[in-house]
Parts: structure tokens; sequence; C-alpha cells
């Protein structure tokens, strides 16, 4: 088991930035890919951003430019670098992991989850 914790989120206004970051409680190095969903009021999680363990991304079309993901496995931590944040960014952001097992089962991880506001 991984224990994922999120921080960084809060309060900013439309145009400026924010960094998240995901503390693992061990090893993130067996993870094939960790990254990044989020969730506003009233609609379904959806996918912001992911990252491989070989260092490949994957961006929402939504966040191309602006948001970035990567990985730091000596350090267990996964980063979320949001810019030039509007509105339409504000919902909680969750950190999540996938490890596959040597006989090929998917696990998943998910951190609680940290409250990202944007205002106008």
């Amino acid at each position: 088991q991984v224990q994922l914790v999120e921080s960084g989120g809060g309060l900013v206004q439309a145009g400026g930035s924010l960094r998240l970051s995901c503390a693992a409680s061990r090893s993130i190095f067996s993870f094939n890919v960790m990254g990044w969903y989020r969730q506003a009021p009233g609609k379904q999680r959806e996918l912001v951003a992911t990252v491989t363990n070989g260092g490949s991304t994957n961006y929402a079309d939504s966040v191309k430019g602006r948001f970035t993901v990567s990985r730091d496995n000596a350090k267990n931590t996964v980063y979320l670098q949001m810019n030039s944040l509007n509105p339409e960014d504000t919902a909680d952001y969750y950190c999540h992991g996938r490890r596959t097992t040597v006989a090929g089962v998917n696990l998943e991880f998910w951190g609680q989850g940290t409250l990202v506001t944007v205002s106008s």
C-alpha cells in the first residue's frame, strides 16, 4: 500500500500560478504512471495530466501549454505546475498512481485531494 498526500492548493486570482505536490509514503519508482485528476462541483472527475516512469507526459487539451507535470522518483513526489489559471480550473485536484504487479494486475492509488480555487 502507499499513501498519497497532496499539498499546494489554495485561492489564486485568474492569471496566477500554483504548484501542487503529491508526496508518496513509499517509493514510486515502480509506479508506471503518476498524475493528476480534478473534479469540479457537479462534474465528473477528469484527467489533467500524467507522467510515466520513462518521463512521457500526457495532458488534457484544456491545460496544454499551461500546466506541467513532473515526477521526482528520488523524492517520491509528483508535481503539477499550473500557470495562467482561470476560473474554469477551479476544482479538487487528486493525485493518482498506478502500479502493475508481476501478475499483471493494475493497482490504483488516490490521494485525498487538494482544493484549487481561481477567482475572476
